[in-house]
């Protein structure tokens, strides 16, 4: 079993940045996809970007490529994604999820095992 729990979320005015953290426990990312997506209100989960267990591999929506990195620290379990430039529209609750293995299924909600309870970004015009 794994636990997701996400952090770093909160206010920021457009043009800023923050850096959400999901840190896990439970066992090690090692051969896992980690990924984030995000669902504002009214609207499906979208998915945001992924990243492989080793870290080698990274995936981003077209939406936010160019402004957001996702990054991995395996020694402290925990996954990262870096927010720049933000936007009014990038406003909405923000999830980390797992899943056993990274492949073309990483941008779809339903190839992730465990989810964390979310983070809200809010990003104000």
């Amino acid at each position: 079993q794994v636990q997701l729990v996400e952090s770093g979320g909160g206010l920021v005015q457009a043009g800023g940045s923050l850096r959400l953290s999901c840190a896990a426990s439970g066992r090690t990312f090692s051969g896992y996809a980690m990924g984030w997506f995000r669902q504002a209100p009214g609207k499906d989960r979208d998915f945001v970007a992924a990243i492989s267990g080793s870290g080698g591999r990274t995936s981003y929506a077209d939406s936010v490529k160019g402004r957001f990195t996702v990054s991995i620290d395996n020694a402290k379990n925990t996954v990262y994604l870096q927010m720049n430039s933000l936007r009014p529209e990038d406003t909405a609750v923000y999830y980390c999820a797992a899943a056993t293995i990274y492949n073309s299924g990483t941008g779809y909600a339903r190839h992730y095992d465990y989810w964390g309870q979310g983070t809200q970004v809010t990003v104000s015009s």
